[in-house]
Formats: structure tokens, sequence, C-alpha cells
């Protein structure tokens, strides 16, 4: 199964493993992707580059093509961002140095998450979110937690009911410029992409302006076909793509087996007239 006319090859660009909050091992992550077809993975972990080796080794004895990356936390007109680089070379030492006060301030959010669901009465909640990380604990690891505990029946319920922005377990964070962001990922070689682009609900307004300082700075791709976009969200991304002169990425955003919305290697097809990322390869 491939993700465009053109091609018979299955690309899955955006995938998590138990390095940042996925559920998978990377080698469990490159088991499965060989299993349901994948012919070329990505792992992209939140602010993380610790799988890469791991995966690279597991890619290798399962047949598949595997692309380092990463997954950025970035700050835009105080509207969190996140920015996936592809084929970045994971020790560069000026992206790891932001890394590392990256998760310091993911560790710091984390406590005070913490603290909110004490305030109302779950003092448990912190404790069980860091027994399920791996290394620092995100909103993920609390909505997974939750999940176990038998508060919401998922993880969507639990980001929906206590830790998107507005609820009673929300807290903020400053995170990483949009130019530092791309700076790094330049510097590391790799391309920068916009992760999930239909999720951040912007108007066409401000997000033809996010785009532009985006592609200003470097940026050369929009994950086009994602799995929490629907066909419309699909076809208007292509559109900006197509607009902007912009790569066409396509990504799962896997982070567990137990998520149907978000299956490894199932992505929609990119819309005629894309520009696949791959092509520039």
């Amino acid at each position: 199964m491939g993700n465009n006319a053109l091609s018979a090859i299955c690309y899955d660009l955006h995938s998590h493993s138990t390095a940042s909050d996925g559920v998978l091992t990377p080698t469990e992550l490159m088991q499965l992707a060989a299993r349901n077809g994948v012919d070329v993975l990505a792992l992209t972990d939140h602010d993380c580059t610790d799988g890469h080796a791991e995966a690279a080794a597991a890619a290798s004895e399962a047949g598949i093509q595997f692309v380092p990356g990463i997954e950025l936390s970035v700050s835009w007109r105080k509207r969190l961002i996140h920015i996936v680089g592809l084929h970045v070379d994971g020790e560069y030492g000026a992206m790891q140095a932001g890394l590392v006060e990256l998760r310091a301030r993911r560790q710091l959010r984390a406590e005070a998450i913490g603290v909110k669901f004490e305030k109302i009465g779950m003092p448990d909640v912190y404790g069980g979110a860091c027994a399920l990380a791996s290394g620092v604990v995100s909103r993920s690891h609390f909505a997974m937690y939750l999940v176990e505990q038998g508060v919401v029946k998922d993880v969507q319920q639990a980001f929906k009911q206590y830790l998107l922005k507005g609820k009673r377990c929300y807290v903020g964070c400053e995170w990483a410029s949009l130019e530092d962001a791309l700076a790094w990922i330049h510097g590391a070689g790799g391309q920068a992409v916009v992760a999930h682009p239909a999720r951040y609900k912007m108007s066409r307004t401000l997000f033809q302006a996010f785009l532009e300082d985006f592609k200003a700075l470097g940026g050369v791709g929009i994950e086009v076909a994602c799995s929490s976009h629907n066909s419309e969200e699909t076809r208007q991304m292509a559109k900006y793509a197509e607009a902007l002169e912009l790569f066409a990425s396509v990504g799962s955003d896997f982070h567990s087996p137990h998520n149907n919305w978000a299956k490894l290697g199932y992505v929609q097809a990119l819309p005629e007239g894309c520009r696949p990322i791959w092509q520039s390869w």
C-alpha cells in the first residue's frame, strides 16, 4: 500500500516510542511497522533522539528504511506548534543543548500538572504518570494513567476533560522559538515539516501567516495526510502546500497499538498535485 498513486511504497514519517510518550520500544515499533507493511518509517519522539540507535538497528533487521527524526515543541504567538524534523543528525550539539532545556521545561510542567490534580482530589496521578514514563513525563503519560485507572475511557477523553487548554489541569509552557527549532533541524542536516496542521484550529489568516513565517525560516514541508485529519482537512492542507510550494508529508502520529485512531502505517493517500517530501531525498 503506497501513500500516493505514483508509489507502491508505504511511508509513515511520524511515530513515537518509549523514548518519549509512545508505548512500544524502538525495536517493537520497527517490528510492528514490518508487520503492517510499512517500507519507510521515521521515529519522531518529542524533543528527544534517544531512540535513534536502537531504531536504526531494528529497522535494518526488519528490512525497513529508517528515517531519524524528532518532533519539536514550539511556541509561536503564544500557541503550541509541533515541528517534525526528518533526516536529522541526533548527535548535533546545538540541537542537543536545546533539547536538554526543553526536557527540563517539560518536567517542570509535569510537576505543575501533578499539583493541579492534587488540588482536585487526585493526588496519585503524578506518581502514576511518572511510573509510565521512561524519561520525561508528558501530558500523554497523565492521560494513559487516567485510562489505566478507569477515570476516563480513552486518551482523547483525558485530554478533553483535564489536559487541554482551558481545562482544570492544563499548564502552559514556553517552548522553543520557531527560529531556534528550525535552526536546530537545519543544523542537524534535516528537513522541517509542520506536524498535524489541522489540529491547531487557527483562522485561515493566522495559519497562512504561520506558514509564511515557517517557510521564511527555511521550513520545507507540511504534514498533509495524518491520522487526525479527515478527508476535507487533508484536501485543505494539500492546497496550502501547493500554494506555498511546500512538500507534502504523511504520518500516523502513532503512539500505541491500542489507539484505533492512529494505526502505524495507515495514513490517507496524498491528493493529486502534491509533491511528496521523499521526492527530495
